[in-house]
């Protein structure tokens, strides 16, 4: 049941993170406010492959990923490149991630990533029974699709990893995998069938959110960029942005990619390198796909929605930048008859690509909970490729901070100042 008078929330950032905390707060009886430095339409949750993730409970720092990363980096087609940069926050964040993309921080984190993303299912089933929405909600799960013996060895040990997560997850032939793509012809060894995902059609999503917190009473400032913040030694006042000062009780930072210099307008370290990627939207005359899946080798995924099929990859990592690698658009498009020769998929044009900036934590964990310094500052962010599939869980756990109740997930590992 909404509840009044819960006190005045301050949201600063529009994406998926900001949206969501919004939806809850108001939900709760809070009076809130969301600042977005752009118009809301131009964030990295509009563009991604609206896949729902429980499967992805090894964080990015992984092990292997240095080396292969490594080999990657000298092909200009590949799904992973690090620009290079004498760049301290580059060379420090690298330095962070080397150490803990090893087999003890994967163990150590995996029930809690995974208990993060199965609340954010769940709430999203939630969100989605509501008359505001529809937004393409379905639970097919996801086919990881593999090439070559190497990476079914690895794929079917992590699948045995995810039943021992208590995770639904099915091991498939080339046959099986076949029968449950009738429309298209598959040129692949197997396949893991992750069956606790799902997918959704990010552009439905976000319009309904923006339009059903306006609905609630939300104010929106679009064009209202951050510049200030006034606190004492213990708590924020007040954010200062677009020539204007926003007083309210609590107060909570998102801002994707841009989070790192938000916080440290606010005295805050917290690291964060973003990691852009790019998708193009190919509309089908036949061969239509039933599943979304992850083309494992090539790194690209593939997701139906909308009548259309959504193609999407690449991580380069370095300074925020609004240039398009078309070599990178190559690469995925390149690797899509690999997988699915029946589909003739035609290098797009620069106009009709997608780019964003998946925030990307150097331990690969999200960063979840009140600030150490500023006690009634909550931050929510660092989702890396897990953004879109985790909105739902921040904004019911920031809601739940704010009401200072018990908190529906173990956040004890996504603490925002773990660096410091």
């Amino acid at each position: 049941m909404n509840q009044t008078n819960k006190g005045s929330a301050l949201i600063i950032g529009g994406g998926i993170a900001g949206l969501c905390s919004a939806y809850y707060l108001l939900k709760d009886g809070w009076k809130v406010t969301l600042l977005d430095s752009g118009d809301l339409r131009d964030n990295c949750s509009y563009g991604n492959a609206g896949m729902l993730v429980p499967s992805h409970f090894t964080p990015l720092a992984a092990p292997g990923i240095v080396a292969q990363g490594i080999k990657w980096m000298f092909n200009s087609k590949s799904p992973f490149y690090v620009r290079p940069s004498l760049s301290t926050h580059l060379i420090s964040w690298g330095f962070k991630f080397i150490k803990h993309a090893n087999a003890a921080h994967v163990k150590r984190t995996a029930p809690s990533i995974r208990d993060l993303n199965l609340l954010s299912s769940h709430l999203y089933d939630e969100m989605a029974e509501g008359e505001d929405f529809a937004f393409e909600l379905q639970h097919k799960g996801i086919l990881m699709l593999y090439k070559t013996e190497k990476m079914v060895e690895e794929e079917i040990h992590l699948a045995e990893t995810a039943r021992s997560l208590g995770l639904d997850v099915e091991t498939l032939s080339k046959e099986g995998v076949q029968q449950l793509e009738p429309n298209v012809k598959l040129d692949v060894l197997g396949a893991v069938h992750y069956r606790c995902d799902g997918h959704l059609y990010p552009q439905a999503l976000m319009a309904q959110l923006i339009a059903y917190i306006r609905k609630k009473g939300a104010i929106i400032h679009e064009h209202t960029a951050v510049t200030g913040f006034e606190y004492d030694q213990e708590k924020l006042q007040a954010v200062i942005a677009g020539g204007q000062k926003f007083n309210a009780d609590k107060f909570v930072m998102t801002g994707g990619a841009w989070l790192p210099e938000i916080a440290k307008r606010a005295g805050l370290r917290i690291p964060l390198m973003p990691g852009k990627g790019y998708s193009f939207m190919y509309k089908p005359t036949e061969h239509q796909l039933v599943h979304p899946s992850l083309l494992l080798e090539a790194r690209v995924a593939v997701t139906p929605m909308n009548n259309h099929i959504r193609f999407g990859g690449t991580m380069e990592l370095g300074a925020l930048n609004n240039s398009i690698n078309m070599n990178r658009v190559q690469g995925i498009v390149e690797a899509i008859p690999q997988y699915y020769p029946d589909l003739k998929v035609a290098l797009p044009e620069k106009k009709d690509v997608w780019f964003g900036f998946r925030p990307c934590s150097p331990d690969g964990l999200p960063y979840l909970g009140y600030s150490k310094r500023l006690k009634n500052l909550i931050i929510a962010g660092g989702g890396g490729m897990m953004g879109l599939s985790l909105g739902p869980a921040y904004g019911k756990v920031v809601s739940e901070l704010a009401n200072e109740q018990l908190s529906s997930a173990d956040i004890a590992q996504f603490s925002p100042e773990r660096f410091t």
